[in-house]
């Protein structure tokens, strides 16, 4: 079994970039930011931090084999891809496309304001899979992104990702409206909004847990500032401000305990994964 280990990953050592239109921030290696200590973990492989402008976006690109997800911070993004799905996503929203054997999507800034989101990659545990995009039923006529409330989040867990299933009848993916979005790899996320001086527990199911702490203070690649975390495994410890990450190598049953040391909330996601 694995010794725990927590490294710290500093929101500055990120690979980060400003583009004007596109303020961006790699945690592990993308695009033209190459890092061999920093390819991803676990089946987590891209999570990057990005700010859009208005009137601005991702044109149409191509993807396959990976499990890709959008997580609105702030703002809103338009999504439209070659299944025909056409959405504006807004915050608390998350947005999930399966790739699989391939699509062709787009993502781009809807309305007067810049668009804060997180998007996170996963590699699926089977190749080959049909594209899907993911909805669910929150009104009698209108789907939309799975949305999680924070007051869902406030103080608590959210359960926002989980490994896909099969129903009764034998039907992959099937969730119900409150629950998590399915995805095709051992990745279990969780989303909290910590009021200061509040802490949680989680007990890792898997040997690599990573947090990230949401950058909500703004761009800015120098030294992180915000709200500050605490995450403590038994003797070990690590502070989190803004942007900042951590790696955690643990023994499955590990108990993480996070703690809002500052004196503003702090947005985390906790990802628990093989």
């Amino acid at each position: 079994m694995p010794a725990t280990k927590l490294v710290l990953r500093p929101s500055a050592e990120r690979g980060h970039a400003d583009h004007g239109w596109l303020k961006t921030f790699h945690t592990f290696s993308f695009a033209s930011y190459g890092d061999y200590d920093h390819m991803g973990f676990g089946h987590l492989r891209v999570l990057n931090e990005d700010r859009v402008e208005p009137g601005t976006g991702f044109g149409t690109h191509p993807h396959r084999e990976f499990e890709i997800f959008s997580y609105i911070v702030d703002g809103a993004l338009e999504h439209g891809d070659s299944m025909g799905n056409t959405e504006v996503i807004r915050r608390g929203d998350l947005q999930m496309t399966s790739a699989g054997t391939g699509i062709r999507h787009s993502e781009k800034c809807h309305g007067p304001k810049e668009v804060h989101f997180l998007q996170i990659w996963a590699t699926p545990n089977k190749s080959k899979l049909t594209p899907k995009y993911y909805t669910r039923l929150v009104y009698p006529t209108t789907y939309c992104a799975i949305h999680f409330s924070d007051d869902e989040k406030r103080d608590k867990w959210a359960h926002i990702v989980a490994p896909a299933v099969k129903d009764s009848q034998g039907v992959v993916d099937k969730r119900e409206a409150s629950g998590p979005a399915p995805v095709h790899s051992p990745l279990d996320v969780f989303a909290t909004i910590l009021s200061p001086t509040t802490s949680l527990s989680h007990t890792a199911t898997r040997t690599n847990v990573y947090a990230h702490l949401i950058q909500r203070s703004g761009y800015n690649a120098g030294d992180s500032t915000g709200a500050t975390v605490k995450i403590d495994v038994g003797s070990d410890s690590v502070k989190l401000r803004e942007g900042d990450g951590v790696y955690m190598t643990l023994t499955p049953g590990a108990k993480i305990d996070v703690q809002n040391v500052g004196e503003k909330d702090g947005e985390l996601l906790l990802f628990d994964t093989e």
